[in-house]
């Protein structure tokens, strides 16, 4: 099989946009997670006519920077926090015109534009494009997202509804909020006639989408894939939905920064957040030849299921993805005493923390003793389909930088993690020769992947 390393990265997280940037924040013990009530507004969704909404901050004009739409009563909303691109053209901010000319926006819902974002970033950060048609077959895109264009959908259903019609429904409708149309556009931007596939498998999408590009790498059907996930779900409909299946925490909408808190004993749920990662995964010797900056080389994909209702407590399913992962980095030279950090799903909920501490402390062992496990979550909130990917992008930061990021809010330990190291409020600098990322998604579907500092 042949060896997958990384040679790009994009980020576009609730902190803004870029790798470093969000990187900075996060090791700094910052918080992206805030207060949204205060960007509701009582006006109706504008009714799209050919694609064209008036735009503006004007009185029924709409306002991009706006989530939560169409609610009379939004203080009936039982979690009134979450981690959101900041919007705008300032500095680190989200400009959509950077991504797709203002026309063609209209036609898309903002999971698309996220994540023609990111993958935009790892392109240029590659520093790589096709010179040839046999180049454009040899590489290709596997951008996926969890839910995908719920806002469009909703608003959709609203017109419909409202006006009695289905003459007022947007002509792009369907096209504007199908996942696959990540990688369609991005293929179409960077000319990529590769494998073209989108990964749809909850809050392990990003990490799936990965593995399984470096697996068609390793395996020769591509030389080079732009992989990842992408997620902007933060509006009525998705906090409404999480919230009565109460997965989402509505103890903390007055200290939104405190609300994320994995493992701690006063978690209560996750918080909801959006944004985009991606990573060029390259066959090592395409890397090579071309001088390719090499951040990582991926030694371990492993997926599993858990055969049971949502996901299982006992963390089953969780310790045989990791597992799986673990052995393949073992038949790249990687011992399990050689992966010192984690960075965990970690979500802030009661059963999933526990239930991933099991299966870390059932796959470790005594091995337990060099590993550090934070969640990175605790300080941007959970992106769903976009979660396995952004850390994804932070682990190998974590590797790059010898530092492993904090676990904020972390007070007050469950006991089942009370002899874990999980970088409690503030980073920590480490050696670290490999480190795993761990997603699980409703439907119980796991997923782990082990990036490896590249030595030679």
């Amino acid at each position: 099989m042949r060896r997958v390393v990384v040679t790009g990265m994009g980020m576009l997280a609730p902190f803004g946009r870029g790798v470093d940037y969000n990187w900075e924040n996060i090791v700094a013990g910052k918080s992206a997670i805030r207060r949204i009530d205060e960007d509701l507004e009582l006006y109706d969704v504008p009714v799209k006519i050919a694609g064209k909404v008036p735009m503006g901050k004007e009185a029924h004009r709409f306002d991009p920077d706006l989530s939560l739409i169409h609610i009379s009563e939004p203080t009936r909303l039982l979690s009134k926090i979450a981690g959101k691109v900041p919007m705008g053209k300032e500095a680190h901010r989200f400009d959509p015109d950077t991504v797709m000319e203002p026309k063609e926006q209209r036609r898309v819902d903002k999971f698309i534009l996220f994540g023609m974002a990111a993958g935009i970033d790892a392109m240029e950060d590659c520093g790589w494009k096709p010179e040839s048609e046999e180049e454009q077959y040899r590489a290709g895109v596997m951008m996926g997202s969890g839910i995908g264009g719920l806002q469009t959908i909703y608003e959709n259903s609203v017109i419909i509804n409202e006006n009695k019609s289905t003459h007022r429904v947007s002509p792009f409708f369907i096209p504007s909020c199908l996942i696959n149309m990540i990688s369609g556009n991005l293929s179409i931007r960077f000319g990529l006639k590769g494998p073209n596939h989108a990964c749809v498998t909850a809050c392990s999408t990003g990490t799936h989408a990965i593995g399984d590009a470096a697996a068609m790498i390793a395996r020769g059907d591509a030389d080079l894939m732009l992989a990842g996930g992408a997620e902007s779900a933060v509006n009525i409909l998705g906090l409404a939905g999480f919230a009565r299946m109460k997965a989402v925490t509505a103890d903390f909408n007055d200290c939104p920064e405190k609300a994320s808190r994995p493992w701690d004993k006063a978690r209560s749920g996750f918080v909801m957040g959006e944004g985009a990662g991606a990573l060029v995964l390259e066959e090592y010797e395409h890397a090579k030849a071309r001088g390719a900056k090499i951040y990582a080389e991926i030694v371990g994909y492993g997926m599993s299921g858990d055969a049971y209702h949502i996901t299982a407590p006992s963390g089953d399913g969780a310790y045989r993805a990791m597992k799986m992962a673990a052995d393949h980095a073992a038949e790249h030279g990687v011992a399990l005493s050689d992966i010192s950090y984690i960075n965990a799903h970690g979500t802030s909920t009661p059963a999933g923390d526990v239930g991933e501490a099991l299966a870390v402390k059932r796959l470790f062992g005594d091995n337990m003793k060099n590993v550090s496990m934070s969640s990175t979550k605790s300080a941007i909130g959970h992106l769903l389909g976009a979660a396995g990917a952004v850390e994804a992008v932070l682990t190998i930061k974590a590797l790059c930088e010898q530092t492993c990021p904090p676990t904020l809010n972390l007070e007050n330990p469950a006991d089942e993690v009370a002899d874990f190291d999980l970088v409690p409020l503030k980073a920590k600098k480490k050696e670290i020769k490999a480190a795993m990322s761990n997603s699980f998604g409703f439907g119980g579907t796991n997923s782990s992947v082990v990036f490896k500092k590249i030595d030679d």
